[in-house]
């Protein structure tokens, strides 16, 4: 469990000041301070939780919901107020962002849009993802179920995640594996993502024409024709991959 009480405690306030600073640390498309009000939908969804929150905790379930109901119509996120978020997380082009009650999101951490920290259990108790500190989790990705991403993890776009992701490791692909790890001082780079699909493919296309090689030289079978037609066809395919790489 995220323990606030290891931080400095904050009063409301403060604490909406605070989120109000931090696309400024995290989005250098920010020019001013006036473009808060219009186009972070991000940051007043944060703060509509923190005042929803603060009113859960105090027993106003009723009104804290009311206040989420509007703040999901005006943002586009569905933030349950009895979740936990920690300090400085930003919300970056959040539309379509989803946040389940017993979600546990710690300081720092970016989240993209289209984001899902979401349950596949309707018993009650925590059933909803722990992020833990500096994670990124990249546009798209579906992070599922009571699973714990370790602090400095990154997740790549369109990632389904349902296993726990060990601290300053990379996971991309559904469901998602870890490709890459210690990244403790790197940011999220989508570009530099690997295509574990288009892998698979040029895998299992070699694979076949050794095969096919193999069988042919066991049974003496002239296929010198369809080979032309064939390699020339893969030549195709490898160079289409290859230019979706690049």
């Amino acid at each position: 469990m995220y323990d606030d009480t290891q931080h400095e405690p904050l009063s409301l306030w403060k604490q909406i000041k605070e989120d109000f600073m931090v696309p400024k640390l995290n989005d250098p498309a920010l020019d001013s301070g006036l473009e808060l009000f219009f186009n972070y939908p991000g940051v007043w969804a944060i703060i509509n939780y923190r005042i929803a929150h603060k009113l859960y905790c105090k027993n106003w379930k009723r009104l804290a919901r009311i206040i989420s109901g509007f703040s999901q119509f005006f943002t586009n996120m569905d933030i349950h107020p009895a979740c936990t978020i920690g300090r400085r997380v930003f919300i970056d082009h959040g539309i379509g962002v989803v946040i389940g009650a017993t979600a546990i999101i710690e300081d720092d951490v970016l989240i993209y849009q289209g984001v899902t920290l979401g349950g596949v259990s309707l018993n009650k108790g925590k059933r909803h993802p722990t992020i833990k500190s500096n994670s990124v989790i990249g546009s798209g990705a579906k992070v599922l179920g009571n699973i714990t991403i370790g602090k400095n993890a990154k997740i790549g776009a369109n990632s389904v995640v349902i296993c726990d992701v060990p601290k300053n490791c990379t996971a991309v692909g559904v469901p998602a594996k870890i490709i890459k790890r210690e990244n403790k001082d790197e940011r999220l780079n989508h570009a530099d993502l690997p295509d574990i699909n288009k892998e698979m493919f040029e895998y299992l296309l070699k694979r076949v024409a050794v095969l096919e090689h193999a069988i042919k030289q066991h049974d003496d079978i002239d296929l010198s024709n369809e080979d032309k037609e064939l390699e020339c066809i893969y030549k195709k395919f490898i160079s289409a991959m290859n230019s979706i790489k690049h």
